[in-house]
């Protein structure tokens, strides 16, 4: 009796996990309130994708690690997760953070994309494997000091702290306000007082205070000693990193902290995806979720559709970046080599200039905005 033909039996399907590095600030000195809302808006994703079949059939891992605004921490992170052999690292919100894991994901051959971090140089030399999401710097800041000169604006006070991110954006506000006839005076946000501060705000004649420095210290005790101050009833407070964007922001200023413009990525009106991401991350966050929940979220669905599309490994991922077109949460999602930047740069992100409402501190008002490239 013949014995029937055994057929080779087929290899077991791959279902180990897809591991992606996740950087955010986490901790102190960090600003951990804008690291959870990243943090938020990738987890959200991070589980939609699983829960649709992940990639291929294996899960999405999320190896989170906290930065606390230290580009050392960054760096020590970036070394490990390649050593976990993840496919990718995404995230982070500090500029300089960022730019030092983009460096070192580079000298790894490790794919990076930026989630929340506008520094234009993300890279010392251009790079092919680091793609960011937010505009740089040089954009957005450029939209505000349009927004300042539309309102009349033109002798502006800065308060900022030692930093290459807030070194780079007063350069960005002279090199745009000067051609209009601005002007620009830095003024030390750790001067000895806040009243000190406020003297010199007086002396040098500023309609508008902006605070480059950090939050909750220096920049809370700032405002209120401005609002404080007869001398300047008329002075403009800005915040163009973003600092009123946050519930916290609005808890510890209250009426204080309206009235202060300050620079978000979010288009003017969201569309269903971006209704329905909101509704979850607000469930999610216990609150209204802040434009970088919308880029933590952006991130993971722009890094799915790559990984799914071109494979999981480095070479692959790192090579696909010119190829993404990803509808996102606040529109299309498409990279290109922005002059200036070195990286994959989504050109179209929304730029909003922004403040709470004096007469609801809760409520936002649109100033300007910007859909693409100016």
């Amino acid at each position: 009796m013949p014995t029937p033909s055994s057929s080779p039996s087929a290899e077991p399907a791959d279902t180990s996990p897809v591991r992606v590095g996740a950087l955010a600030p986490l901790s102190r000195p960090g600003w951990v309130e804008a690291g959870r809302h990243l943090l938020a808006g990738l987890e959200l994703a991070a589980g939609e994708v699983n829960a649709a079949g992940g990639i291929g059939g294996r899960p999405l891992e999320l190896l989170v690690r906290d930065t606390a605004a230290d580009p050392r921490r960054a760096v020590a992170a970036v070394d490990e997760l390649a050593g976990l052999g993840v496919a990718a690292v995404v995230g982070e919100y500090h500029s300089v953070v960022a730019r030092a894991a983009a460096g070192r994901a580079d000298a790894l051959g490790l794919p990076f994309l930026c989630s929340s971090a506008v520094l234009d140089a993300l890279t010392e030399e251009p790079s092919d494997r680091i793609a960011r999401l937010p505009p740089p710097q040089s954009r957005g800041w450029r939209v505000y000091a349009d927004a300042l000169l539309a309102a009349g604006h033109r002798r502006v006070a800065v308060a900022a702290q030692p930093s290459v991110y807030w070194a780079s954006g007063v350069r960005v506000l002279r090199d745009h306000l000067a051609p209009h006839g601005g002007t620009v005076v830095e003024l030390d946000a750790d001067a000895p007082s806040p009243a000190a501060l406020c003297d010199e705000v007086a002396r040098h004649r500023a309609t508008v205070l902006l605070l480059l420095a950090g939050y909750p210290e220096p920049a809370v005790p700032l405002v209120r000693a401005v609002r404080r101050d007869p001398r300047l009833a008329g002075v403009l407070i800005g915040a163009p990193a973003g600092q009123p964007e946050f519930p916290s922001w609005a808890r510890s200023l209250g009426g204080d902290g309206a009235g202060v413009p300050f620079l978000r990525y979010l288009p003017d009106r969201l569309g269903p995806l971006g209704e329905r991401v909101a509704a979850a991350l607000r469930e999610r966050l216990a609150a209204a979720p802040s434009f970088v929940a919308f880029e933590g979220y952006d991130t993971i669905a722009v890094l799915t559709e790559v990984l799914r599309t071109h494979g999981t490994d480095r070479a692959g991922v790192a090579g696909s970046w010119s190829r993404v077109a990803v509808e996102g949460t606040r529109g299309t999602v498409r990279f290109t080599r922005t002059p200036g930047t070195g990286v994959w740069q989504w050109a179209g992100a929304p730029v909003q200039v922004v403040d709470r409402d004096p007469a609801d501190p809760e409520r936002f008002r649109i100033l300007r905005t910007s859909g693409r490239t100016d």
